[in-house]
């Protein structure tokens, strides 16, 4: 394993083009500054698999990590890399987030091949999403919209546009930077309009609990405003019991005075055009703990706002 003498890691990707761009670069990465041997194990994943019918009705984002956490318990492979956003706000026992990457740009892009913007859809447009917290945003701003839900890679969705099968996608433009697609793009909602997920735009790098060399390795990669914003972000969707079957943002920005602003927005995943509850908190950020607590102050507002009535528990 790490350290051993020409022992390759090897880095768990789903098979995706953009899961396999993710991990090529933490290889390209690992290997230029550590000197380690670097190789790639790639899987198909559940989620992967089942494209019929909408996540949130079959599991949810963890069946993008389920195989590759198998792998790693299996010492078949060392670490996982995923999008942070797949990552569910509580892993499974003996495994560990060991570091987090300065994330792309975290907003949403609108993708259409005749329309320029949002706001330039005739009434009634169709619109492909499965993330139910874009749907609740897109009709928060466009009740007319016909949604329609849009499984599958990122290739997967830009074809079934193409070919006519919707008059916009929205899709996050991170993938679409790093695919070199970004022209793909028509605009890009700023949060205002369309709040990220909670960690959109960063990568994750997951290992077993007990792999503490290479945990310590990790550890000197995190990039430090990525990781607090996305630490305060994810304790708002913990908190709420947050997954893909709640239609819940978050995105936190760092300031130069080290005052971390953190927005949420939860809305009804019953009742997709009921009024959105939205709350904005704001405090100097130096640590993880700091981080979490900026986010259960988040959480404690959108209950005093309502949150209870939006909950599935409700």
């Amino acid at each position: 394993m790490i350290g051993r003498m020409n022992a390759p890691t090897i880095i768990a990707t789903r098979e995706s083009r953009l899961a396999l761009w993710q991990a090529e670069h933490v290889k390209a990465e690992l290997q230029q500054r550590f000197g380690l041997a670097v190789e790639l194990l790639g899987m198909t994943t559940r989620g992967d698999q089942i494209l019929d019918r909408a996540l949130s009705k079959v599991g949810g984002k963890g069946l993008f990590v389920k195989e590759l956490e198998t792998a790693l318990e299996r010492g078949e492979a060392h670490l996982a890399v995923h999008s942070l956003k797949d990552v569910p706000m509580e892993l499974p026992e003996g495994f560990a987030l060991a570091a987090i990457w300065e994330r792309e740009d975290p907003r949403d892009a609108f993708v259409s091949n005749r329309y320029a913007s949002v706001d330039e859809l005739p009434q009634g447009a169709v619109v492909g999403t499965s993330s139910l917290r874009r749907v609740v945003q897109l009709l928060a701003h466009r009740p007319d919209l016909r949604i329609e839900p849009l499984r599958g890679n990122l290739d997967t969705r830009l074809r079934k546009l193409d070919e006519g099968g919707f008059d916009a996608i929205v899709l996050a433009a991170a993938g679409l930077v790093r695919l070199g697609l970004a022209g793909r793009i028509r605009s890009r909602f700023e949060p205002a309009q369309m709040l990220p997920a909670a960690g959109q735009g960063a990568l994750g790098i997951e290992v077993r609990g007990d792999a503490a060399s290479l945990k310590a390795l990790l550890a000197q990669t995190i990039h430090g405003p990525t990781f607090l914003a996305c630490q305060a972000e994810r304790a708002v969707s913990r908190g709420l019991g947050g997954s893909c079957s709640l239609p819940l943002a978050a995105h936190a920005t760092q300031g130069p005075d080290g005052v971390l602003t953190l927005d949420a927005a939860l809305g009804d995943s019953q009742q997709l055009t009921r009024p959105l509850l939205r709350v904005r908190v704001a405090a100097p950020v130096a640590d993880e703990a700091e981080a979490r607590a900026l986010g259960a102050r988040a959480v404690a507002e959108l209950h005093a706002a309502g949150a209870a009535g939006y909950l599935p528990a409700a």
